[in-house]
């Protein structure tokens, strides 16, 4: 079994950048990379006995929810996946996002004089919870896709979460974070318990045993092994007791216990969704994925804008390119802001926002001189529209006082593609419930997503507030097409940033002719003018980080076109780039140093 160990890779063209840190991982049988080796080497257990790509990317995300909780991520949380399954020909989208509860309306937040959705740190944090969503995704994915019982493909969790896994530097990085640890008091008895040593921040390589998560895991271990041995079986047993029977009832009486609104009925209502993706050419290739109940069509968007310059010609994160691109995004950011939500309970221009046309109206606003100072102003995509024009009405951003900070859903999620010999493709990104916004509860093992603080309260507003409603999430992932064949999968966590860097990514492979691993290597950059997704929703008019590879000639340039400039240690981290050669079947996958990113393959 390979993995990464530092050799520089075969390049996948010819491409701009020096040797870069980890080899490219190629394999016949199966590749997998997430966010942790452990997360990886999870997955891989189920690919080496015999599991296919889809019990592979359950078992490491289960595992990921024991050994990624910094990365806020929680196993009452949510994920996005894109998926394809060469057997049935499905190239689909699945939403594990959780939704709003029942009490969860725009009434409510207004009489407790809330405009917006509050997190922690803080005591209001739980009036943020979201119903969980990924573990009746991973359940759906194994009862359509999958191959291995669910106790099976629960294992490695298990296993982590009783008997430990060594601490390592990001997770302990979070640790310090003094709002972690504020809202660790803000509701004790919480996690000081499980993740401190006495108070004090472990050392590196000290283990970390998790017997409340190791319980809830069990459960749903024991119950999905009935009697009959029948797999399906299993995973329903499993969701029932996750949903309704001993989980739920914990995952309730925490959240009531500390103000929450989610309830017993919320939880047995819930049902992830498989869904048509939405879509792009760009170059010859074909770029699908999520619909507006996330950002994952500003992609499409910002492709579609940029088709018309000649990126290649301005070179590699050159002040021109750099420029061109954000500006790109701003404008397709500013869209987001008026018309993204959910399309289950809101009208969306989906069509016009990713039409050719439309792209082209948006582009000719780009000035190659001058930097917009600002979020620009939404465009008009009922114009390209088939659907009902209906009245824009984004709310109006306040911009940020005084310096810059880490937004706050940076540092979280985790990112896992698969990919496996007989031709299956998944990749998911999985987050919500972080340390430093939520609520640790012993009992469950983990936090509870606070998620409903990307919607707003402005009453006929696609991405209000509703019960049973998607937040408009941050989390996307794509599965890229050539001659109709999908031959790539693309995921990078980062907030806001996930967008830009899937961007970056694939500009880097597809112009640049950058392998897997360079592309996301490169270094990147980000803008930060629009409204932060999370509370409370920070602004940077301008604002654009780079990382600190971008050298410092280039950033004074920048600076000259009226961007605001500011150097951030990564934007978007955890990245992975799935590649299936169409012609020798050869399977490739590349890991974000970043963080402790791996890629393994068999």
């Amino acid at each position: 079994m390979a993995q990464q160990t530092g050799s520089h890779p075969q390049p996948h063209g010819s491409s701009p950048l020096q040797a870069i840190g980890r080899p490219v991982v190629h394999s016949t049988q199966g590749v997998i990379s997430s966010g942790h080796y452990l997360t990886s080497m999870a997955g891989m257990r189920m690919l080496l006995g015999g599991g296919n790509a889809f019990d592979a990317m359950v078992a490491a995300g289960f595992a990921a929810a024991v050994v990624e909780p910094v990365a806020s991520y929680s196993l009452a949380a949510e994920g996005v996946f894109m998926l394809y399954h060469p057997a049935s020909g499905d190239l689909l989208s699945l939403s594990g996002q959780g939704v709003a509860p029942a009490g969860a309306t725009a009434e409510f937040y207004r009489s407790q004089g809330l405009q917006r959705i509050p997190t922690g740190p803080g005591p209001q944090a739980p009036l943020s919870f979201t119903v969980p969503g990924v573990v009746d995704a991973f359940i759906s994915l194994l009862e359509r896709y999958g191959t291995r019982p669910i106790a099976e493909v629960l294992a490695p969790a298990i296993h982590y979460a009783q008997h430990g896994f060594p601490n390592y530097g990001h997770m302990l990085d979070r640790l310090r974070s003094p709002s972690t640890l504020r809202q660790f008091d803000e509701f004790p008895p919480g996690g000081r318990e499980i993740f401190y040593d006495n108070g004090q921040v472990p050392s590196p390589g000290s283990l970390l045993v998790q017997p409340g998560l190791a319980n809830t895991l069990q459960v749903m271990a024991q119950q999905g092994s009935p009697a009959s041995g029948d797999r399906m079986e299993g995973l329903e047993l499993a969701r029932q007791a996750f949903y309704q029977g001993s989980i739920a009832r914990t995952i309730a009486e925490s959240s009531q216990r500390v103000g929450g609104l989610l309830g017993m009925d919320d939880l047995a209502a819930y049902r992830s969704k498989f869904d048509e993706p939405t879509k792009t050419t760009f170059r010859g290739y074909e770029v699908l994925g999520h619909r507006t109940w996330t950002q994952g069509p500003m992609l499409m968007q910002t492709l579609n804008m940029l088709e018309g310059f000649d990126l290649k010609a301005m070179g590699h994160n050159s002040p021109a390119y750099i420029h061109t691109v954000a500006e790109a995004l701003k404008l397709a950011f500013a869209d987001r802001e008026a018309f993204y939500g959910d399309p289950n309970y809101s009208t969306v221009p989906l069509d016009g926002l990713v039409s050719k046309e439309y792209a082209a109206t948006r582009a000719a606003l780009i000035d190659a001189g001058r930097a917009c100072p600002e979020m620009p102003s939404h465009g008009d995509p009922w114009a390209f529209s088939k659907e009902a024009r209906m009245a824009a009405s984004p709310p109006v951003p306040v911009a940020a006082t005084g310096g810059s900070d880490e937004a706050s859903g940076e540092e979280g999620t985790t990112h896992v593609a698969v990919l496996d010999r007989e031709g299956n493709m998944v990749c998911g990104t999985i987050s919500g419930g972080s340390f430093a916004s939520s609520v640790f509860f012993p009992d469950l093992g983990c936090t509870l997503s606070t998620r409903i603080e990307m919607f707003n309260c402005e009453e006929g507003h696609p991405n209000v507030v509703e019960p049973g409603k998607r937040p408009r999430t941050t989390l996307i992932n794509y599965i890229v097409c050539k001659d109709g064949q999908p031959v790539m999968t693309m995921g990078c966590p980062g907030g806001d940033q996930q967008v830009q860097a899937n961007l970056q990514i694939l500009l880097n492979y597809l112009i640049f002719d950058m392998d897997s691993q360079e592309a996301i290597e490169a270094p990147r950059f980000g803008t930060r003018s629009h409204p932060d997704s999370f509370y409370p929703h920070v602004y940077y008019p301008g604002g654009l980080r780079l990382e600190p590879a971008i050298p410092e000639a280039t950033a004074q340039a920048l600076q000259g076109l009226g961007h605001q400039v500011e150097r951030m240690t990564h934007c978007g981290s955890g990245a992975t780039l799935g590649v299936r050669d169409p012609e020798t079947k050869v399977l490739s996958v590349g890991g974000d140093p970043r963080r402790a990113s791996y890629a393994l393959g068999w």
